[in-house]
């Protein structure tokens, strides 16, 4: 009996702390610890696949992620996989085009800048697509992307069963893996995703944003910033993000709401869940120490402030075109000319006279509540201003940028020369195929129904009114400037 009296702990305590421990450490292990996001030597593959710290906080368990669509194919438009939203990819790599995979625990998949700003091109529908980084990601579907994870999410098929039986037909997990996978880590992402249906539903009140087009500002509004939910329109189209460090370039964003480049990269991490700790880590100050030469955003600065835009890759009419330079010179570059005296700046809006709702959805108080944002670090915003315009942006790779105006509502050059009651008041957008003649992607018929979703003029926040200047060009004059546009 004496070792009960004995100040040493009983051997079954023992083993049951050992166990607790290795219990511990396992799911640490495989839960938190985070390890470095994968480095790419290239800036461009950098920005098309690199981290920019979405996946601790939104982000999808990889093998998870890799299943949903083999599982739930009847929530997609289409066969194709996760291709069937306008994701792009490239061969060569494992990961699409704007999605990340960082090991956090197990591998997860998060998004990046590259999702909103990639295009795809052809220029006839047997060709294989030519990718543009930088480019507004035209044929993506962003919503789409978040509104399918969530239905998979939302359906009672969503169990350990079911995933974990589709994770078997693609590599074998351990043991203890399996285990967490069940009572753990799909349950944990079926909350998730259920959480963020949650964040959405004041969306889904508004007319969907389609291919091409997000509500950026509305979701941080309302969850980041805890402004009231209202029931203003924020979908506007994609930007291009190339050669951000021109001196024309003074604002950000389609209503100019901030004036930083810094600012604008960090904040837009923020936007798809990158956290405080992770900008803290990041040094998103970007000094010129090595952290500040390693950060994951300063890259991505980098890139975008140097990359070019691309150069129109069909035939031009070189004197048409100097004929159009003559018109642009006299008509158009006041406003969208290197040295134009208003390029980069916020034209009023009762001048341009576009859908205002994309300028409505921004107000004073978000602006006040995201400079807030982040007191007491390094990176604090400071430049979030509420304005009462549109930017009038340089046309740099205009021919790239289409559709047209803030909101895609015109799908060509051609239709924006046009008064707006003659522009179309139905076509179709996220169609790659190229139409040289109207500048623009092909946006009728049976493949770009198709590949696309439809766009109605009809809708809030979708109309195409306004910017009427060259409308009363002449026919000549027109086709003159379209082919000078497609040089810039």
């Amino acid at each position: 009996m004496t070792w009960f009296t004995s100040t040493r702990p009983p051997r079954v305590a023992i083993v049951v702390l050992l166990l607790v421990a290795a219990a511990s450490f396992f799911a640490y292990h495989r839960l938190l610890r985070e390890e470095p996001a994968p480095y790419f030597e290239s800036a461009e593959d950098h920005f098309l696949y690199g981290s920019i710290g979405t996946e601790a906080d939104r982000g999808l368990p990889y093998w998870i992620w890799l299943v949903l669509p083999r599982v739930f194919p009847e929530y997609l438009p289409r066969p194709g996989g996760y291709a069937s939203l306008g994701v792009l990819a490239r061969d060569g790599q494992e990961m699409p085009i704007g999605l990340s995979k960082v090991t956090i625990g197990v591998p997860r998949v998060g998004i990046n800048c590259a999702m909103c700003h990639t295009a795809s091109v052809r220029a006839s529908r047997g060709d294989v697509p030519v990718i543009y980084p930088g480019a507004p990601a035209h044929q993506t579907g962003a919503q789409e992307y978040k509104r399918f994870l969530i239905a998979c999410a939302a359906d009672p098929r969503f169990t350990a069963g079911t995933i974990l039986g589709e994770i078997a037909k693609n590599v074998r997990l351990s043991l203890l893996d399996r285990l967490l996978y069940r009572f753990a880590i799909i349950p944990g992402t079926r909350r998730a995703l259920l959480r963020l249906r949650d964040d959405d539903v004041p969306l889904t009140r508004r007319p969907d944003s389609g291919r091409g087009r997000a509500d950026v500002f509305n979701p941080v509004k309302f969850t980041i910033l805890g402004q009231p939910i209202d029931e203003t329109i924020g979908s506007a189209d994609m930007m291009p993000t190339w050669n951000l460090a021109r001196a024309e370039r003074t604002s950000f964003h389609w209503d100019g709401l901030n004036t930083s480049l810094r600012e604008a990269v960090a904040s837009s991490a923020v936007n798809e869940g990158a956290t405080v700790w992770w900008l803290d880590r990041d040094a998103v100050k970007w000094d010129r120490t090595e952290a500040g030469r390693q950060s994951s955003l300063r890259r991505v600065m980098e890139y975008i402030s140097a990359l070019k835009p691309p150069k129109y890759p069909f035939p031009i009419d070189a004197k048409l075109s100097a004929a159009g330079a003559v018109t642009f010179a006299s008509a158009c570059a006041r406003c969208h000319g290197a040295g134009g005296n208003q390029t980069g700046s916020v034209i009023p809006f009762d001048e341009v006279g576009t859908d205002r709702s994309r300028l409505d959805a921004w107000t004073s108080g978000a602006a006040d509540k995201y400079n807030a944002y982040g007191d007491r670090h390094d990176w604090k915003f400071s430049g979030f201003r509420e304005t009462n315009g549109y930017l009038a942006a340089p046309l740099e790779g205009t021919w790239l940028t289409a559709p047209y105006l803030h909101n895609g509502s015109v799908p060509t050059l051609t239709d924006l020369l046009e008064p707006p009651e003659s522009r179309p008041r139905r076509f179709w957008r996220g169609y790659d195929v190229y139409d040289p003649a109207r500048v623009g992607f092909e946006s009728a018929g049976e493949d770009a129904e198709r590949a696309g979703t439809v766009f109605d003029v009809t809708q809030p926040g979708n109309g195409n009114a306004g910017h009427t200047y060259g409308v009363t060009l002449t026919p000549g004059e027109k086709r003159a400037l379209l082919e000078y546009l497609k040089t810039l």
